[in-house]
């Protein structure tokens, strides 16, 4: 059955707005404004995506922050209250259950930001699956742990660009400026609705992510929505939302990491923290880490024209050398670029590859990633 945010009657008869299925739910592709439009409004301006199909898992009591702790990679322990953090979950073997978001919203209450399409495999991992779990070592339920699926209860909205904090600051108290990249602030009033509002996002762009009651999220996108019309925002989809992470090389799950694809390939090596003494997948990945891991994540840009997609198979010479994650003619750049997974030393930047379109192969370079960094205005 396919699943509706709790947005989907608001923006549903918008003129030109494209919905399509995305992991199960009917969500929109773009509006009327199109992708392209869509993204450059985020890269100049400020773009309102509809996100709530993303999973909230909480966990909290005796225990909670060790076990959040041991099952990703990234230093939870770290973590004071109001802050957030990315990190993947590992699987022993050093593959990846999913990237997501850790909020850290009370001395041991913690909230699992998880992927749509995963949300129902990470509450398996984490309730059943997972070695700790399995072997009785953290105790789940009323005396230890209490791990509860908030999904249905929370909207989430992202407003993402350089113009965020601007709009934002006209229509909620305090100084959100102070809030910087990663740590969030609750019980903040937008529209008459209590929200979470943290400085997060996926789009390599300054921005917001709004947390709130689902009930709650028809008032705010609509506030959001005429607010910012003068201001040129626009609503925007799941096609912006991939061309932007894209430019930005942020991983998407499935593509450029999945559990064949270990974070140390997937490029997300900074995100694992080998520091900590315990962690699942640890010894797979530090071993991977010591020894060289097979495969690295590179950026190529097309010579010759055309779209490089997910499993275009790319050749050094007379050997293929990896396989084309994801794809996309840039809208700020104009040309063609792509995200390949290679074999380890093998592509270098200058070189000369050729990507395989099927009836013919094209000319590609080698090119450092992300094609796109947000430089706050710096030159």
């Amino acid at each position: 059955m396919t699943r509706r945010s709790p947005l989907y009657d608001t923006y549903k008869d918008y003129p030109g707005v494209k919905l399509v299925d995305f992991a199960g739910w009917e969500l929109p592709l773009h509006f009327q404004a199109g992708i392209i439009a869509e993204h450059m409004c985020v890269r100049q301006n400020a773009g309102l995506f509809d996100v709530s199909h993303m999973g909230e898992i909480e966990l909290e009591g005796e225990g909670a922050g060790s076990f959040v702790d041991w099952l990703v990679t990234n230093d939870i322990d770290a973590l004071g209250v109001g802050q957030a953090a990315y990190t993947p979950m590992c699987y022993p073997e050093g593959g990846v259950v999913d990237d997501l978001l850790v909020y850290r919203r009370g001395a041991a209450r913690y909230m699992l930001v998880v992927n749509a399409a995963n949300r129902a495999k990470v509450l398996r991992w984490i309730t059943q699956e997972n070695p700790l779990t399995r072997s009785g070592r953290v105790l789940l339920g009323q005396d230890g742990v209490r791990v509860t699926d908030r999904s249905e209860e929370i909207a989430l909205m992202a407003l993402q660009g350089p113009s965020a904090l601007s709009i934002l600051s006209e229509l909620v108290a305090g100084d959100i400026a102070a809030i910087k990249p990663y740590p969030f602030v609750e019980q903040v009033r937008l529209f008459g609705e209590s929200i979470l509002l943290s400085r997060t996002g996926y789009t390599g762009e300054d921005g917001f992510e709004i947390y709130c009651d689902a009930t709650s999220a028809p008032a705010i996108w609509k506030g959001l929505i005429e607010h910012g019309a003068e201001a040129g925002v626009l609503p925007c989809g799941l096609g912006a939302r991939d061309t932007l992470r894209i430019e930005a090389r942020l991983p998407l799950y499935g593509q450029e990491i999945s559990s064949d694809i270990s974070p140390l390939e997937g490029g997300l090596k900074p995100f694992v923290k080998f520091e900590k003494e315990e962690f699942c997948g640890r010894e797979r990945l530090l071993e991977l880490h010591q020894g060289g891991v097979p495969r690295t994540l590179r950026g190529i840009r097309m010579i010759d024209k055309g779209v490089p997609r997910t499993g275009y198979p790319v050749w050094l010479g007379d050997r293929q050398v990896g396989l084309v994650t994801s794809g996309l003619k840039s809208p700020v750049l104009g040309s063609f670029v792509g995200l390949v997974l290679a074999s380890a030393g093998t592509l270098k930047k200058g070189m000369e590859v050729e990507v395989d379109f099927g009836p013919r192969r094209k000319r590609a370079e080698v090119v450092a990633t992300p094609f796109y960094k947000n430089t706050g205005g710096k030159k």
